[in-house]
């Protein structure tokens, strides 16, 4: 891993002003095929698998829904960053369709952007999307530790990481309704119709709640969950906190390339079939950029920490005290 340098150009110093030409053009594009051609392969097959899922082998549904699962959060990370149209109202009808039904989009938006803004990735008080812990001597501290150390591994995350990740939004989100339930049922009305509207559907199916969540939303969290738990680590450089996994195989079309998560975080605003091309002409800088962060694949991410942790659970800057 390389070291951070000050006197070392920047990303804007380096980038040619096509890139920049590009995200105007996408801006001013009405709409962005490739992406939509993603948005109908997901919503068709989902309707297919669902309507089909009693015909079909148990093992089968479970890796069909878990990717669609999956691919839809995809889908919804880039109708979070503008895309496929310059219409936010179109945008949003895309994104919002609640195929996992624990989180409402305008909840995972709000999220997910702040985990953008701020400048200090990977803190648990600054980072909405952080997966640190800070030092807490509290009942509720120990139990915050405790589940993240279930968890700590890649094996952990995936087995058991969907479940702690659904139940501690919630119960989040309930503390949330007792001091603010304006603000809450604000977002969570919308959110609620279009959950009733896919239960409906599922059961016409013959597919039970229970046994949706079990064979489509708990793998496609996991797969998710695979994504994201090296993509980040806490790092005193700012921009050696994001990882790059390089040659992602399928994964790749899976998480629309936000396994090139550096790039993504250098241009958020690209659209993700950009990204590959973008990442190739800046790869040397990218890689320097980041202290060398980079992973050769998902199967480097399995070899490293299948049963070892990515990093501590503490983050440094939190670990000996209480934040004042």
């Amino acid at each position: 891993m390389t070291s951070g340098n000050s006197e070392r150009p920047t990303a804007s110093d380096h980038e040619p002003a096509g890139w920049h030409a590009s995200e105007k053009r996408r801006d001013e594009a009405r709409v962005e095929w490739p992406t939509l051609l993603v948005t109908a392969a997901i919503y068709v097959g989902w309707l297919l698998l669902t309507a089909e899922a009693h015909r079909l082998p148990p093992a089968l549904v479970v890796l069909a829904g878990g990717w669609l699962i999956a691919w839809h959060g995809s889908l919804q990370h880039e109708v979070i960053h503008g895309h496929p149209t310059r219409w936010q109202g179109v945008n949003t009808l895309i994104g919002a369709v609640p195929l996992s039904l624990w989180l409402p989009f305008v909840v995972y938006r709000r999220s997910h952007l702040g985990h953008h803004a701020t400048p200090a990735i990977t803190d648990p008080f600054d980072d909405p999307e952080s997966r640190y812990l800070a030092f807490d001597r509290s009942q509720l501290g120990r139990m915050r530790h405790m589940a993240e150390r279930v968890q700590a591994t890649l094996l952990g995350r995936l087995l058991f990481g969907p479940a702690i990740m659904v139940g501690r939004f919630l119960a989040g989100e309930l503390a949330g309704l007792i001091r603010d339930p304006i603000g809450r049922a604000r977002d969570w009305l919308p959110h609620l119709a279009g959950c009733a509207m896919l239960v409906w559907w599922l059961d016409r199916c013959g597919i039970g709640f229970a046994s949706y969540a079990l064979m489509f939303v708990y793998p496609g969290l996991s797969l998710t969950l695979l994504r994201s738990f090296a993509e980040h680590r806490a790092a005193p450089v700012p921009g050696h906190r994001v990882a790059t996994v390089e040659r992602a195989g399928p994964f790749a079309l899976l998480f629309l390339y936000n396994n090139l998560h550096v790039a993504h975080h250098q241009r958020p605003g690209l659209a993700w079939y950009q990204l590959p091309d973008y990442y190739r002409q800046h790869r040397e800088r990218l890689a320097y950029d980041n202290g060398g962060l980079v992973y050769s694949g998902y199967g480097d991410v399995v070899r490293r920490y299948l049963l070892r942790g990515h990093d501590r659970l503490v983050h440094p800057d939190h670990a000996h005290s209480d934040r004042p």
